[in-house]
C-alpha cells in the first residue's frame, strides 16, 4: 500500500474532504486537528470501512453521503485491512489474542492428536443426538449431568464407562432426553408438589413390588421383565424350542412360547399397576401434567412410557441414567473415542509440559507492557499452556501494586474502579497491542487509524505510546494515520518517528469543508522568523516575533526591555508613536542575531503596520493563513479593542495606571459605568477570551493559537474594526 486517497462528502459532519495520504517514503502520516475540526469524524468513517458499513451524516440525515477510500490502484480498502484505534473503549477485547502461539511445532503436534480425538468425538455426538433428541449442546449437557461441569466431557465418559460396559440402564435408551427435560417440564419435575406426589406413588409401588414373588424390588421390576420378553423374542429363543421357568407364589412354571410369557408378565404387571391405591397416587401426578401445552405433551409421552414414572422421583439421577442408556446403544463409538483419547493423552501431557516450560511471545508482550507503562498494576497471563494448545483466549491476570510496594491479585472489574482515566486507557491499549502483534504474526496488511490515543496520559506514558508507534513503523505491511488534537504529542510523534514534511499535516475548515495540508514549520517557527529577518523577512515575521522576544526578555530578567515590548502588545501612553526603528533596538538588546539586523523603514509606526498586515490577512484564503498571520490578527484584534474602550472610558490617568491584565480591566471599567452597547460588550468579551493566551506565546507552547479557527479570528477582527 503506497497511498490512500480519501474523498468524502457529508460524513459525520465533514462537509467535504479530499486528501491523499502518501506512504511511499514513510509508512506513517500524522495529522494535527484541533478539537471539533474533523478528527473523530474521519476515524468514524474509517471504522465504517473496517466494519463493512455505510457512512452517514447523523445530523443532516437527508444529505447524500459520498465515501471513497481507495489505494494507489483505485481499489477500495478491504475491511479486514483497516483497524481504527479509538481514544478509549473499555469493552474492546482483541479477537485475535489466541493466535500468538509459543511454538508452531508444539501447536502442530498437539493439533494432530486433537484432530484424531475430535473426529471420534463427532461420531459419538452424532449417535447421541439421535438417541437423546437434542439438537445441540449435547457435549455440555452430558458433562454437566455427570460431573456438574460442562467442560469435563471426557471425565464424564470415563466416569460412566463401567456402567455402560455392564449394560446398566439399557432399558432407558428409547426414552428421549429432549421430551423429559424441556425447560417447563424440568421446572415441574423439580417442584415440591410433584416430588411429594412421586414419592407417594413410589412408596406404594415399592410396597407392591416387594410383596410380589415374581418381581424383586431394586433387582427385577415390570420394566425389566418386559425387556427380557422382548429380548428373547428378538433373538428367536422360543423358535429354537427353548423354554423358561418362572416362579410365582412359590410355584415354578415352565413357559414354552413367547405368547405365554408375555401374557404371564402382563398379568403380573396388572396385579401391581391396577392396584387402586397406586392408581390413586398416579391421578395426583396426572393432574399436575395438564397445566400447559408442554406438560400435556409430556403426559402423553409418559402414558406411552410407563417405565419412566419410577425414575421421575430423582431427576438428576435420571439424567445420568439416560446418558448411560444412550451410551450402551453406541458402545462401539464410545470405545473408539476413549481408546483414541487414552492413546493421545500421554503425548498431549508431554506437549503441555513443554508449553509450560517455554517462554512465549505472550510473556514478552506482557513484560514489555509492564516495563514501558507507569501504572499501579502488573499484568500476567494465567493460562499460558491453554492459550498455546487449546486456542483459548489468554486469561489475563492482574496484581495491584500499592505505594508500599505490596502486590495483591485483583479482578479486572475491581481494578478498573480504582484506576485513573489515563491508567484505564493503558489497560485498554494492552488489548490494542495484542491486536497489533497478532496482525503482525498473521501477516495481515493493515492501515491503522489512531484517534487521539495519548489523551489523558501523563508524559511518561505518552512516551510509552510513542515507543509502540515506533515499533509499528518497523513492520513492513503496516501503515499508520495518527490523528491528534494535542500539539505537543504531534510534535513528539513527528520527531520520534523521523517524519518529513510530506507526512506531517495540519487541518483547516471553512464553509466548504475540511482541508488537510502539509505543516509549514517543521521546527521552531521563532528560529525561522529570526533567520529571515536580517535578510529581508516579511513584516508578518517581524510582528509575530514581538510576543516571543517579550517572553525571552521576561525569562532573562530584562525588565526594562520587557516593559518596552509590552507597549507593542497593549495600548500604553506613547504606543501609537512607536516605530520599527524602536523595535529593532529592542530586538538587538534581547536577541543575538547571526548577522547584523538592519530593518527597512525605521520611521514606520508599528501599530499602523500591524493594522495594514491584519487587513492584508483578511484577503487571504483561510487555508493559506499561517501561524505568523494568526498572531498578527490576534494582536490587531486586541489593540483595536483596547483603543475603542480607552476612547469610551476617556480617563487617561486610570488607563495609564493599569499594570497587568489590561484588556480585562478596561472591560471591567466599561461595564462599571455601563458605557458599551450590548453588541460592543459582547464583542470585547470575545476579545478577552480569545486573545490573551494567543499573544503571550513562546517557542515551546503555541498550540492555543494553532487551535484557533482562522475563520473565527477573521470574523472577530471584522467586528472590532466596526467598533473602531
Amino acid at each position: 500500500m503506497q497511498s490512500v486517497t480519501v474523498d468524502l462528502q457529508f460524513c459525520y459532519g465533514i462537509a467535504a474532504l479530499s486528501h491523499k495520504f502518501d506512504f511511499s517514503q514513510r509508512r506513517q502520516n500524522v495529522v494535527y486537528a484541533p478539537n471539533g475540526m474533523m478528527k473523530s469524524s474521519l476515524a468514524l468513517t474509517f471504522k465504517d470501512v473496517a466494519e463493512g458499513k455505510d457512512s452517514c451524516d447523523r445530523i443532516h440525515a437527508a444529505r447524500e453521503t459520498k465515501r471513497a477510500i481507495v489505494d494507489e490502484a483505485g481499489n477500495d480498502l478491504k475491511p479486514e485491512g483497516v483497524f481504527v484505534v479509538e481514544p478509549y473503549n473499555e469493552a474492546y477485547k482483541s479477537n485475535r489474542m489466541s493466535t500468538l502461539l509459543a511454538n508452531a511445532q508444539l501447536r502442530e503436534r498437539y493439533d494432530a492428536v486433537r484432530r484424531e480425538i475430535d473426529e471420534k468425538k463427532l461420531i459419538l455426538l452424532a449417535a447421541l443426538k439421535g438417541c437423546s433428541g437434542l439438537k445441540d449442546n449435547i457435549e455440555e449437557n452430558l458433562a454437566r449431568d455427570v460431573t456438574n461441569d460442562p467442560s469435563e466431557f471426557f471425565t464424564a465418559l470415563k466416569r460412566v464407562k463401567d456402567e455402560v460396559d455392564q449394560d446398566a440402564h439399557a432399558n432407558l435408551c428409547d426414552l428421549k432426553y429432549s421430551m423429559i427435560f424441556s425447560p417447563k417440564v424440568s421446572d415441574q419435575l423439580n417442584s415440591g408438589t410433584f416430588k411429594a406426589d412421586i414419592e407417594g406413588y413410589m412408596e406404594v409401588y415399592d410396597r407392591l413390588v416387594g410383596g410380589s414373588t415374581f418381581f424383586r424390588r431394586g433387582a427385577f421390576n415390570h420394566n425389566n421383565a418386559s425387556d427380557v420378553a422382548k429380548s428373547l423374542k428378538a433373538n428367536g429363543f422360543f423358535k429354537a424350542e427353548h423354554s423358561v421357568y418362572v416362579k410365582n407364589k412359590d410355584v415354578r412354571k415352565e413357559i414354552e412360547n413367547e405368547e405365554d410369557l408375555e401374557k404371564f408378565i402382563e398379568e403380573e404387571k396388572s396385579s401391581i399397576l391396577d392396584d387402586p391405591e397406586l392408581k390413586k397416587q398416579f391421578e395426583k401426578i396426572d393432574k399436575l401434567l395438564t397445566k400447559n401445552a408442554d406438560m400435556k405433551e409430556f403426559r402423553s409421552y409418559l402414558s406411552q412410557h410407563e417405565k419412566l414414572i419410577p425414575e421421575l422421583s430423582n431427576p438428576p439421577r435420571l439424567r445420568q441414567r439416560l446418558w448411560i442408556g444412550y451410551l450402551t446403544s453406541c458402545r462401539d463409538a464410545l470405545k473408539e473415542l476413549i481408546d483414541t483419547y487414552d492413546r493421545g493423552r500421554e503425548a498431549m501431557e508431554a506437549i503441555v509440559e513443554e508449553a509450560r516450560n517455554e517462554a512465549t511471545r505472550w510473556a514478552d508482550v506482557l513484560s514489555e507492557f509492564n516495563s514501558r507503562f507507569s501504572v499501579p498494576f502488573i499484568v500476567t497471563m494465567e493460562n499460558q499452556h491453554d492459550v498455546i494448545l487449546n486456542a483459548n483466549a489468554p486469561s489475563i491476570g492482574f496484581r495491584f501494586r500499592g505505594l508500599d510496594g505490596e502486590e495483591v491479585s485483583v479482578q479486572e472489574s475491581d481494578l478498573v474502579r480504582v484506576l485513573s482515566n489515563g491508567e484505564k486507557r493503558a489497560l485498554y491499549l494492552l488489548n490494542i497491542i495484542f491486536e497489533v502483534i497478532a496482525r503482525r504474526e498473521e501477516g495481515i496488511e493493515t492501515l491503522f487509524i489512531f484517534d487521539d490515543i495519548a489523551d489523558s496520559f501523563d508524559y511518561k506514558n505518552k512516551y510509552a505510546i510513542v515507543e509502540y508507534l515506533r515499533d509499528i513503523t518497523e513492520i513492513g505491511h503496516f501503515r499508520q494515520i495518527i490523528l491528534t488534537h494535542n500539539y505537543d504529542f504531534y510534535r513528539t510523534i513527528s520527531s520520534r518517528l523521523d517524519l518529513k514534511r510530506e507526512n506531517k499535516f495540519h487541518t483547516l475548515r471553512n464553509e466548504s469543508g475540511v482541508f488537510i495540508r502539509q505543516e509549514k514549520y517543521q521546527n521552531n517557527p521563532f528560529s525561522h522568523w529570526k533567520e529571515k529577518l536580517p535578510v529581508g523577512g516579511n513584516d508578518d515575521f517581524l510582528l509575530a516575533m514581538i510576543p516571543f522576544v517579550r517572553n525571552i526578555a521576561e525569562y532573562a530578567g530584562r525588565e526594562h526591555s520587557e516593559n518596552k515590548l509590552t507597549q507593542y502588545l497593549h495600548v500604553k501612553p506613547g504606543s501609537v508613536d512607536l516605530t520599527v526603528g524602536d523595535l529593532e533596538f529592542l530586538f538587538k538588546d534581547v536577541v543575538e542575531f547571526k548577522s547584523d539586523l538592519n530593518l527597512p523603514s525605521h520611521d514606520r509606526k508599528v501599530f499602523e503596520l500591524l493594522f495594514q498586515r491584519a487587513d492584508a490577512a483578511m484577503a487571504v484564503a483561510d487555508e493559506e493563513i499561517e501561524l505568523e498571520r494568526k498572531i498578527v490578527l490576534a494582536m490587531a484584534i486586541r489593540i483595536k479593542a483596547e483603543m475603542f474602550m480607552i476612547a469610551k472610558i476617556a480617563d487617561e490617568e486610570f488607563c495609564a495606571g493599569i499594570s497587568s491584565n489590561q484588556t480585562f480591566k478596561l472591560l471591567q471599567k466599561c461595564n462599571l459605568h455601563n458605557i458599551l452597547s450590548t453588541e460592543a460588550q459582547k464583542c470585547v468579551k470575545q476579545v478577552t477570551l480569545m486573545t490573551p493566551e494567543n499573544i503571550h506565546i513562546n517557542s515551546f507552547m503555541y498550540e492555543p493559537i494553532l487551535d484557533m479557527s482562522n475563520h473565527h479570528l477573521k470574523t472577530l477582527y471584522e467586528k472590532v474594526c466596526v467598533l473602531s
